[in-house]
């Protein structure tokens, strides 16, 4: 065996005891490991791998009003004064009561009731037929007839004779209709106008006896024309029940007036002065010769006419308005 020399022998051993020296303090550093590592158990429930071990303390829970460490003091009575506050509210019901139910509606019966419908005939039930309906011409012409007929031609009145008129469903009845082209030798009717004899005659003379003289009187000219708004027509009055005069040719509605100097006056609500002076007077000796008269003012329908007929009224009545 080989001799080292005592200063290599030092040089070897400094670094060998720094190595052991080193390891020990790294070994006194490490933590214990437990002799036995617990395995756990299998087929072990749930609840038995949850619990906490039996030596792990559990925490008392904190009172509630017990005050933090560190809160203020002004915190603490605030505190307080909301917790006074929600003892005060009352507790809602531990169950809601539920309403009470909506009573069923009660089903509409199937068949609604009807009131009871008008008769169709009540109306005319309420309104008796006018007898002049059921008038029909005869084989020969009645005398009075004849007679009337001599009268115009005597007036000098041009007419034609007209076949009868009649409506067994409305009512409207003309018997011996005559056309009028004229109402004297110089006096005009515009246009043709289909009356019966009396109502033609009537109105003939009206316009000889007293619009001829009132125009003279007024505009210091005769009366050259009269214009004519309606004479027979089949229909009821505008308001509706009785049949009206026109239906049996016994009304004449009058629209305007001409004179022989050109100047035409018209039936209106607000004439002119002069011509309302002259309209007025043949509206008021109009009542007399005829059973109605009715103009402007008194009622929509005859704003712009003059209505004249020989409606038969009880004890030879009159109705002007």
């Amino acid at each position: 065996m080989a001799a080292f020399p005592l200063p290599g022998l030092i040089r070897l051993a400094l670094p060998l005891a720094a190595a052991i020296l080193f390891a020990g303090a790294a070994l006194a550093q490490a933590p214990e490991l437990p002799e036995t590592v617990p395995v756990p158990a299998l087929n072990q429930s749930q609840s038995a791998q949850e619990a906490p071990p039996a030596d792990v303390p559990v925490p008392k829970p904190r009172p509630a009003d017990a005050p933090k460490p560190d809160q203020p003091a002004t915190d603490k009575l605030n505190q307080q004064k909301s917790d006074q506050h929600k003892e005060a509210r009352p507790e809602p019901p531990a169950i809601a009561p539920t309403p009470g139910e909506k009573p069923a509606e009660a089903e509409p019966p199937p068949t609604v009731p009807k009131p009871p419908e008008k008769p169709a005939q009540a109306q005319e039930k309420e309104i008796p037929p006018d007898p002049r309906s059921a008038s029909v011409p005869q084989e020969k012409m009645p005398e009075e007839e004849l007679a009337c007929r001599g009268r115009l031609k005597s007036m000098g009145i041009d007419f034609e004779e007209r076949k009868a008129e009649h409506d067994a469903a409305v009512g409207c009845s003309v018997p011996y209709p005559i056309a009028l082209k004229t109402l004297g030798k110089s006096l005009d009717i515009s246009p043709e106008t289909e009356l019966n004899c009396r109502m033609a005659e009537a109105t003939a003379r009206f316009a000889a006896d007293i619009i001829q003289p009132a125009a003279k009187a007024e505009f210091g000219a005769e009366l050259k024309s009269i214009g004519q708004a309606s004479a027979f027509v089949c229909r009821h009055r505008n308001g509706g029940g009785k049949l009206s005069e026109h239906a049996f040719g016994n009304a004449l509605d009058i629209a305007s007036f001409t004179l022989s100097n050109g100047r035409r006056i018209d039936v209106g609500p607000v004439p002119p002065e002069k011509d309302a002076k002259f309209l007025n007077a043949v509206r008021k000796a109009a009542c007399g010769p005829f059973k109605t008269v009715l103009g402007p003012g008194s009622d929509a329908d005859h704003s712009l006419h003059l209505h004249l007929d020989l409606a038969p009224r009880r004890n030879g009545g009159t109705f002007c308005q």
